[in-house]
């Protein structure tokens, strides 16, 4: 994919440093939301979130108050100062957020995953000037996910920003929603200036996790994180188990670290690239062995050609995956690393020896 270039982006407030979203997942009661609210406002959060409609997996499930909710977080947000963003999922929803004046929306995972969705809300805020944050979809789809944030620059929602929440796949462990952190990383290079806000509520799954993947995000120079609140989060009504009271959020922004991007300091900047130099030259080292070891792969291919020989043998790979491996370890390497890694070259050797097989030859 080509890196996309689009009209201004951001949400109109200030992230220089990284801005906190919270509040409770679901608005349940007035109390509820305003215990929950003014708890968070007191810790630092910067801007207040509620689940007004949810998105629930089975229908017997708690799916929100709906529009009787939006009051009761616009009197915190006024008794706080602070802004308010809700999640949105279809034209009347949008109505609904914008009569009572909320002043960022959010486009969930669920329906970030359906344009005609996506469509349906970018076409009811034509003419409005609102921040929206789109969270990836569910699945592990980056052009799916640029298809969304498109959609709503072409109607004119200049003020945009990502929410990256992890991706659901089949082994997730120890995760709710497994990171992939290359996904977002991707993203903010073939977007450039979008700012990405992390969710760590929703990729953990537990308030115990939720400390060390905030400040992975923070060190991966993410420009917020959305981190779900609520005053007793034992008897939330939704995702209970990765929620904080508004003193465990405090807690949580007082144990993380900002780091900065850059340093201003010369001795610093001379020293890290001395060492990106020695990076770059190990790299050029690297791909001009990978290339070399292709060619050798190229004359394998034709070898196994000509003598009626099969591409793949399993016995082969199974030999070079367990001793590579087991070398790799001596490096300090992961296995998981190299063993992705290694999986990588087999595919591209394969691919080069399929080349040869199917090359007619010349008469």
């Amino acid at each position: 994919m080509q890196i996309i270039k689009m009209k201004d982006w951001g949400l109109g407030i200030d992230t220089s440093k990284p801005v906190i979203i919270s509040g409770p997942c679901s608005a349940e009661s007035e109390e509820q939301v305003m215990q929950s609210c003014l708890g968070v406002a007191e810790k630092g959060a910067q801007i207040l979130r509620a689940g007004i409609w949810k998105p629930r997996t089975r229908p017997n499930s708690f799916e929100g108050v709906g529009s009787e909710g939006l009051p009761w977080i616009k009197r915190a947000s006024k008794e706080t100062g602070l802004p308010t963003t809700v999640e949105v999922a279809n034209g009347r929803h949008v109505y609904e957020a914008l009569r009572n004046h909320i002043d960022i929306l959010w486009i969930g995972a669920r329906t970030t995953v359906n344009p005609f969705a996506v469509q349906e809300i970018a076409d009811a805020l034509k003419g409005v000037d609102i921040p929206v944050m789109v969270k990836n979809p569910v699945n592990p789809d980056l052009p799916l996910w640029i298809g969304a944030l498109e959609r709503f620059s072409k109607v004119g929602i200049n003020k945009l920003a990502a929410i990256h929440r992890g991706f659901s796949v089949t082994n997730s462990k120890p995760y709710r929603n497994l990171p992939m952190w290359h996904i977002p990383i991707e993203l903010g290079r073939l977007v450039p200036g979008l700012e990405i806000i992390n969710d760590p509520s929703h990729i953990c799954g537990n308030r115990h996790m939720l400390a060390g993947v905030s400040q992975k995000a923070l060190d991966l120079t993410f420009n917020g994180l959305m981190i779900e609140s609520h005053i007793n989060p034992d008897v939330a009504l939704s995702d209970a188990k990765q929620q904080v009271t508004p003193d465990g959020l405090g807690e949580l922004l007082g144990r993380l670290v900002t780091r900065e991007p850059v340093s201003e300091n010369p001795m610093f900047t001379a020293n890290l690239e001395a060492l990106r130099s020695d990076i770059d030259k190990l790299d050029r080292e690297i791909l001009e062995l990978l290339g070399k070891r292709m060619e050798v792969a190229r004359e394998i291919g034709q070898y196994k050609k000509d003598n009626g020989v099969t591409i793949l043998q399993m016995s082969r790979w199974n030999d070079v995956l367990s001793s590579r491996i087991e070398q790799a370890t001596s490096f300090e390497l992961s296995e998981e690393f190299c063993k992705a890694y290694l999986q990588e070259i087999h595919d591209e050797s394969i691919r080069q020896q399929t080349d040869v097989m199917n090359r007619s030859e010349a008469v």
